[in-house]
């Protein structure tokens, strides 16, 4: 009862002005990373006709970054204020996003030059993601987390749905290099955005860090020995692997025709895909909320982590021909419905059990392993696709989804679920 009266006392969300900008600032960037995401999958595909294999390295590529460097990452952004960090990234990539159009007007862009642009762009949205995650706590109370990040994942499903479709209409009347522009604005006018958040930030005392490995040893203490997110990290593990190897092997069985085991939808028709998908993220962060409430966190993410698999057999059962494109545009939106619902919840968890000076090795000894299994199923996927078949691809990457969510189902996250409490003063009046 009390706990209601608390979160019925606070602010809604859009009165936080700090968070009106990082919500702004997240949704213009999600738009231009939509529509560089399907350009560099078309931009590899068919103008540099890679095969399976090579996208999957590609696509292994952004990640690689998470997996060397991404524990120092943490250390480094729980080290000094995090704006700063946001901004200079953020302008950073735009920089280096406009790179690619300039080589292939001369004739420069190869697959190697591809690839060793999105490892330095993965760099630094490693730093960026691990400033993000641990800046939002500064600007929502603990409370409205799950609000806050289901706010933010709509936004991003808003521009999944409508970003292809974009990218489709640029890539056909500029070519998938320029299209990529696109983005580059995106992240100009987010990082503007965050730089005129007015939010009480003050720097870690230089006196008060340790040694390196002192501090790395710490972060990944904290995960791996809490009792809900320890199974939660290692389950998201086994799922990014799996996942990855799906999400590669999607792309070139949606395109390729029947001749070479696909379905042959065309580009165009794999944005629409995609636009499914980002409505039905819309439609589960909707539903985030009140699902975290009426089941607790924990039961939630078992329920969706179980429900993805089923999504995906809608993939490799579709058939070439005119039902291909119903089949694989039901899938994703099913499919991303439950991680609407799922997304949010595990977040706002993750936030609210985790104290700040610990939010940004929290976030990165989370987010490096689950993008290190990327850079292992993806380009794992792409292979077997290419010795085996496509739909072979599809299956293994369904199984492993319900290895997954068995394992979550058989740990103590099922009684998981975020403490409800008075936001701070310091909370309320950070932004003003």
């Amino acid at each position: 009862m009390f706990g209601i009266a608390r979160v019925l006392a606070m602010p809604r969300l859009v009165g936080l002005p700090g968070y009106r900008r990082f919500w702004g600032a997240s949704t213009v960037s999600a738009f231009g990373t939509y529509v560089t995401t399907l350009a560099l999958q078309i931009l590899a595909a068919v103008t540099l006709d890679a095969t399976a294999t090579e996208l999957g390295l590609l696509n292994a590529a952004r990640w690689v970054p998470y997996l060397l460097i991404g524990l120092v990452a943490g250390v480094i952004v729980d080290r000094y204020r995090r704006k700063p960090i946001l901004v200079g990234t953020d302008l950073a990539r735009a920089v280096l996003l406009c790179a690619i159009p300039l080589l292939y007007l001369a004739g420069l862009l190869t697959l190697p030059a591809l690839i060793l642009f999105v490892m330095a762009f993965g760099t630094l949205s490693l730093f960026f993601d691990a400033a993000d995650q641990a800046f939002l706590p500064r600007l929502v109370p603990s409370a409205m987390l799950t609000s806050a990040n289901a706010r933010l994942e709509q936004s991003d499903a808003v521009a999944q749905t409508t970003g292809p479709l974009l990218a489709g209409a640029l890539i056909k009347a500029v070519g998938a290099p320029l299209a990529i522009l696109v983005d580059a604005v995106s992240y100009l006018v987010s990082g503007l955005l965050i730089a005129s958040i007015r939010v009480a930030e003050p720097a870690p005392p230089p006196g008060e860090r340790r040694s390196l490995l002192a501090e790395l040893r710490e972060g990944t203490s904290w995960v791996y020995r809490h009792r809900m997110l320890a199974p939660m990290a290692l389950s998201g593990h086994a799922w990014f692997l799996f996942h990855s190897m799906l999400g590669t092997v999607y792309v070139l069985y949606a395109l390729r025709g029947p001749d070479t085991g696909g379905v042959g939808v065309g580009e165009f028709q794999l944005g629409v895909t995609y636009a499914c998908a980002g409505v039905g993220a819309v439609l589960g962060g909707a539903a985030a909320g009140l699902s975290g409430r009426r089941f607790g966190v924990g039961r939630t993410m078992i329920l969706t982590r179980a429900l993805m698999p089923f999504a995906w057999l809608m993939v490799p059962l579709a058939a070439p021909g005119p039902a291909a494109l119903v089949m694989l545009a039901a899938g994703q939106f099913l499919f991303w419905v439950v991680m609407g619902i799922e997304g949010p919840n595990e977040m706002a968890y993750r936030q609210s059990v985790t104290p700040d000076r610990l939010q940004g090795r929290m976030n990165t000894t989370i987010r490096s392993l689950n993008r290190g299994a990327i850079v292992v199923g993806a380009p794992l996927g792409g292979l077997i696709a290419d010795v085996t078949s496509y739909r072979t691809a599809l299956w293994t990457g369904i199984g492993g989804l319900g290895v997954s969510a068995v394992v979550l189902a058989c740990s103590s996250v099922r009684h998981a679920d975020i403490p409800l409490e008075s936001p701070t003063p310091s909370e309320l009046s950070a932004q003003k």
